[in-house]
């Protein structure tokens, strides 16, 4: 099986991929290309998380630290550790975030004093909000993607 990265559903600021989706795979990943400001709020997964920076500065808050990693690093976020991040650099933060899942299941929390001084986004789903996503294609990025193929 090959999938290229282009025809996975791209949401808010990274390409999913689900592993439910993609032949019952056991792992989902999102491949982060997110603008300087943009990352994901303070949340939880039930299930272990690997985040691989490959280009730009990602600040992360991990359990009660904010860190700050660079391209080569590689994060790795046990279950049920209170985390997010935000592109900290001046240009394009490419990241790969490994969810041991087939699916990405998350709760999102409360912004804590922490959460705000990393500068992380807040959640747009209510706090303690739980979500399970599977790849449901963007009808426009699909057509645009046959269009310019």
């Amino acid at each position: 099986m090959q999938i290229r990265i282009e025809d996975l559903p791209f949401i808010g600021s990274s390409y999913n991929f689900v592993g439910a989706d993609q032949g019952d795979v056991a792992i989902s990943m999102y491949l982060v290309q997110a603008q300087p400001g943009r990352g994901a709020p303070l949340h939880v997964h039930q299930y272990d998380e690997i985040a691989l920076v490959q280009e730009g500065r990602s600040r992360m808050v991990l359990g009660e630290e904010i860190r700050e990693f660079g391209a080569g690093d590689i994060i790795v976020v046990k279950a049920g550790t209170p985390h997010g991040f935000v592109n900290v650099g001046e240009g394009m933060l490419r990241q790969v975030d490994v969810h041991v899942s087939p699916g990405f299941r998350q709760q999102n929390l409360a912004p804590t004093d922490i959460s705000r001084r990393a500068n992380l986004p807040e959640a747009g789903a209510p706090a303690g909000a739980s979500m399970f996503q599977r790849a449901v294609p963007d009808v426009g990025s699909v057509l645009k993607n046959m269009i310019e193929r």
